[in-house]
């Protein structure tokens, strides 16, 4: 694939007004919602996409949900970490890369960026879940017995804020109480 194809490529993919050419060799596609850069390394062999997702600071409680997702989830592209950011990327040999799979690439680091990481962080507060129920379970606890206690910890503040008002607590215990019904039967002490 070359320069000139890769030009072709992103003036077919975004509305011209977007794309910038930094360099020769570096391109940027800024849109409302996203700045994509597409960047050649210096002897122009490697293409590189990156496409800002996240500051790592906010993602420190799913490292682990990340490179699973690398591993099961993002296809052609990677979740990499740079600079404090969490970031979508796609790398490919320039001379190998079609012009249909470098068009795949981008959909798909779009797609990555829109579908966000809510998926991983509700994987993680699905895992802490367990966590509890287990616990629970392990004291011989029954689910009525786990709700009253998370209740009376809400209600002595220790779990949430008691500021928050009590319609805020209800829907809160309220979420605890669909989760522990759906995941009780699950975990295995």
């Amino acid at each position: 694939m070359t320069p000139e194809e890769i030009g072709s490529v992103l003036a077919a993919s975004f509305d011209s007004a977007t794309i910038q050419m930094l360099a020769p060799g570096s391109w940027q596609v800024e849109t409302q919602d996203f700045r994509l850069l597409v960047l050649l390394s210096e002897d122009q062999s490697w293409l590189r996409v990156l496409l800002p997702m996240i500051s790592a600071e906010a993602v420190q409680p799913i490292f682990g949900q990340l490179l699973e997702a690398n591993f099961d989830d993002t296809q052609e592209v990677r979740y990499a970490l740079h600079q404090g950011v969490v970031w979508g990327v796609f790398q490919h040999s320039r001379e190998g890369l079609g012009q249909s799979d470098f068009s795949a690439a981008i959909a798909r680091l779009i797609f990555l960026h829109h579908q966000g990481l809510s998926g991983l962080f509700n994987q993680l507060i699905e895992s802490r879940i367990r966590q509890v129920i287990y616990a629970a379970k392990q004291q011989g606890q029954s689910l009525e017995a786990t709700l009253q206690n998370l209740d009376r910890l809400y209600e002595e503040g220790v779990m949430g804020e008691m500021e928050s008002g009590a319609e805020s607590r209800e829907q809160v215990l309220a979420a605890w109480r669909y989760q522990l019904e759906r995941l009780w039967s699950e975990v295995e002490t």
